[in-house]
Parts: C-alpha cells; structure tokens; sequence
C-alpha cells in the first residue's frame, strides 16, 4: 500500500509545496503557498491536507553546505512543529542542502531562464525534497 506524502520547501515570503506517492517515488510541484515573515495561511494549508489526506508531511531542512545551520533552519524546524501540532501528522526533517541548486538548473534545463520564476523554483524545490527523501528510503 502506497503512502501519499507532501513536501513543503519552507520560506520566509514563499514556501513551496509538493506531493507524491512512495509507490512510484515520484512527486509533483503543488501551487505555492504565500508567507508573511514566514507564516502561511493555515486554512489554506488545511484545505491542501483535507484534499491529498496525506499518510506523512517532510518539510525540507535548509542547512549551510559544512552541514551547520543558519538562521532559517530554526524556522523551518519551527514550521515543522506547527504543522504536527496543528494537524496531528507525522512530519520528518529532509536536509535540502542541494535542492535549490538543483532546481534552478532542472528548471533552466526545461525553459530557460524565463522559466526561473520564484513560483516554479518552490515547486520544483519541494519536488526535489520529496524525492530525495523517497530515495532515502530506498
């Protein structure tokens, strides 16, 4: 049996969205969601969660690249909690380390420099979250 999970790429103006089933390992990139200082809308957050009913949450861990945190670290892990807390799922930590580079790269590779609107790297970032934290299941 399949699990669905979604993945959130938190930011402090934007935090990107995705979801994905372990069965396939593959995710896709859901609309952003906006932020004001790093706080979502929670409705729209519920809406998103009443609609997917996912098994299980990851929210990505932004960390410098010698693995050290910096200052939205915290505010992700804070993020993180509220969204247990708030809607009683489980909620794992996946290190993004990687992911915004990547994204910029998949996302020029697919349209070119247009196509590196803020929006579309989220959602192309909370993609790559999901998917490597699939692969860190193997």
């Amino acid at each position: 049996m399949g699990k669905t999970v979604i993945a959130f790429d938190f930011g402090t103006n934007s935090i990107g969205c995705a979801v994905g089933q372990s069965i396939t390992g593959t995710a896709q990139s859901l609309p952003a969601f906006k932020a004001q200082d790093g706080v979502p809308n929670w409705q729209e957050i519920g809406k998103l969660l009443a609609q997917w009913q996912p098994d299980l949450l990851v929210v990505g861990l932004p960390l410098n690249m010698d693995g050290t945190e910096q200052p939205l670290t915290q505010r992700a892990k804070k993020f993180a909690n509220r969204l247990h807390g708030r809607f009683n799922l489980p909620v794992v930590l996946q290190d993004e380390r990687l992911t915004t580079v990547e994204a910029k790269a998949e996302i020029f590779a697919r349209g070119g420099y247009r196509a590196l609107k803020k929006d579309k790297v989220d959602g192309i970032s909370a993609c790559l979250i999901l998917e490597s934290w699939f692969d860190s299941q193997g």
